[in-house]
């Protein structure tokens, strides 16, 4: 009897596994052919199937509203030719699948190995193999979720663990009927700072761009808003961050196009949200390098600023694959400056160099300090932007975004900064022709302003040069004057008249000179002192002390005269006798 009792019991618990009662698969159990595990909510079952009309047999994972929607597929390369697999668990916690040859045709092959291990199919879909009692993710042994095929749901991430050496990416199926790796694949590229690519071979087709901190710029529609990117020491990645109860799910179809679906309760089936139909400026490069691509422009390539096509005979034919160089080599100097474009979907970041931790000014500044830096952004564009983000080289796979871009500065010579292209606007040419004549008739103002004020000064600072030659007199400037009375020294005074003071002086040469400095409450005009100067210089008589010339300078008005020592005068008219002494060393009309 008690034999009896525990054979049945062992029947029993083997037809519980074998019409999909339980979740999990112990190292004594064995899932074959026909027989299903399904998630503790009943959303996702774990079976054998074939694919559209194949007679081939493969082990996946399938939403249980929908069995021909295959999340997951385990044997993926190595189809079984009928149906006599099975799937079971080993003692180390290893799961492989045999053919009906007891081959090994898939294994999950994990490094990470422990006694009393069993397999899991988990309410999100994802297969697991965890120790018997330890329901921690963190531990799990080996997961599906880590291994995707060509769909991508809540949970799943896309991106690299730096520590297991894992990379997740999506891969399309061959074709409808044949789940093996396709040519499509879209993955999180490592190199430089990450960002998301879609790929065919080693091709790549399409570039999401560098995640903002909100979203991956210019992303493709059908990745949804809500989603999470963490990037960290440990690993990268993206995946869908909103937990949500509708059914939905992301998938790359054979052919490279990325769908998003949403389950309809209603209609019960699959509903298309949204299809990555991308305009030709998503293709990547298309304009070449150092372009932006807009497709409300034509044509849709233009040059960046201050770049000119390098094959022009190419660019006339809308061949735009060699992109554009410099129109002057870039200096290394601080003859450099930056050019601000604004709404753009940043270039490739493969190339690129970044720090989380910065300021957009300190990012400027590095740029500066770095004679191969060609740009630079913020990584991220909340609460005002932070992180830098630099490029080297060239400018790949620029576009003028048509939803919410980001500000690239681009490193230009200091002679390009400002150059008027042949695509301003008229507004733009009309501004800057207006303000060039506003500038330039301020300029002329302001020189013939200077102009007249030199000659207001020279006629002021000597104006007996005006009448120089009816005077026939030299004309002495200031320093000169000064210079030889030892700047009108009250030692080299002679004496004082109503009409001002006379000096003594040397000039330079030894000439003894006599300096009458007309004063300034003389209340005598320029013209009538010029007036005096012509004739006395015109008057020639023994009797007259020589007038040598004349000085005027600002308010100063100053005679020189040869000077005479006393009686030198008296002696040369009269002799030595003084009673006729005449003393006429300064004759002045007044």
């Amino acid at each position: 009897m008690g034999a009896f009792t525990v054979l049945f019991a062992c029947s029993l618990f083997s037809m519980l596994i074998n019409s999909a009662t339980s979740n999990i698969i112990y190292p004594s159990q064995s899932i074959r052919d026909g027989a299903t595990l399904l998630s503790t909510g009943g959303k996702f079952e774990l079976g054998f199937f074939s694919p559209g009309n194949s007679t081939k047999r493969f082990l996946g994972i399938w939403y249980k509203k929908s069995p021909r929607t295959v999340i997951w597929v385990a044997n993926r390369e190595v189809p079984l030719s009928n149906t006599l697999g099975a799937l079971n668990i080993s003692s180390k916690g290893i799961l492989v699948l045999y053919s009906s040859t007891n081959d090994i045709v898939w294994s999950s092959n994990s490094s990470r190995t422990a006694e009393d291990s069993v397999a899991e199919l988990l309410e999100t879909g994802n297969l697991v193999v965890r120790e018997g009692n330890d329901s921690n993710p963190d531990n799990f042994l080996w997961q599906s979720f880590d291994h995707p095929g060509d769909t991508m749901i809540l949970g799943m991430k896309l991106g690299s663990n730096f520590v297991t050496k894992i990379d997740k990416f999506l891969s399309s199926w061959k074709s409808a009927e044949d789940p093996a790796r396709g040519e499509y694949s879209f993955v999180i590229d490592t190199h430089g700072y990450p960002q998301l690519l879609l790929k065919r071979g080693n091709i790549t087709l399409f570039r999401a761009g560098p995640w903002n901190g909100i979203k991956f710029i210019a992303n493709p529609r059908p990745i949804p808003i809500s989603n999470e990117f963490v990037f960290n020491s440990k690993e990268i990645y993206f995946q869908f961050g909103a937990q949500t109860s509708v059914l939905s799910r992301l998938t790359l179809s054979p052919l490279g196009l990325p769908q998003s679906f949403t389950w309809n309760d209603r209609t019960n089936d699959w509903v298309i949200t949204d299809v990555g139909q991308f305009d030709q400026c998503e293709n990547y490069a298309f304009c070449g390098p150092n372009t932006r691509c807009e497709m409300s422009r034509s044509p849709i390539c233009a040059c960046l600023d201050g770049f000119i096509p390098k094959s022009l005979a190419d660019w006339n034919f809308s061949d735009w694959s060699d992109g554009c160089i410099r129109r002057t080599p870039l200096e290394c100097s601080d003859k450099v400056g930056f050019l601000k474009y604004t709404g753009m979907k940043l270039p490739d970041t493969s190339s690129s160099w970044y720090d989380k931790s910065i300021s957009l000014k300190e990012c400027q500044g590095l740029c500066l300090k770095n004679c191969s830096c060609t740009a630079y952004a913020n990584l991220d564009i909340r609460q005002g932007g932070s992180g830098c983000l630099i490029w080297f080289g060239d400018l790949i796979d620029t576009r003028r975004s048509t939803g919410d871009g980001q500000d690239l500065f681009v490193r230009m010579n200091a002679s390009e900064l400002g150059v008027p292209t042949k695509k301003r606007t008229f507004s733009k040419k009309l501004a800057g022709i207006v303000s060039s004549a506003i500038v330039a008739g301020i300029g002329m103002l302001m020189l013939g302003f200077i102009i007249s004020m030199r000659k207001w000064n020279l006629r002021k600072k000597n104006h007996c040069e005006e009448r120089e030659e009816d005077m026939q007199l030299p004309i002495f400037d200031m320093s000169t004057i000064a210079h030889a009375t030892d700047a009108f020294s009250n030692s080299n005074k002679l004496g004082e008249g109503g009409f001002g003071p006379v000096y003594k002086g040397i000039l330079i040469g030894g000439q003894q000179i006599a300096v009458k400095r007309l004063s300034k409450s003389s209340g005598q005009g320029l013209d009538e002192f010029k007036n005096e100067v012509m004739l006395i210089a015109k008057l020639q008589h023994r009797s007259l002390v020589k007038l040598l010339g004349c000085c005027i300078h600002e308010d100063e008005r100053m005679l020189i005269y040869e000077y005479m020592p006393n009686k030198s005068l008296d002696s040369f008219i009269f002799g030595a006798n003084p009673s006729e002494l005449i003393r006429l060393k300064f004759y002045k009309f007044y």
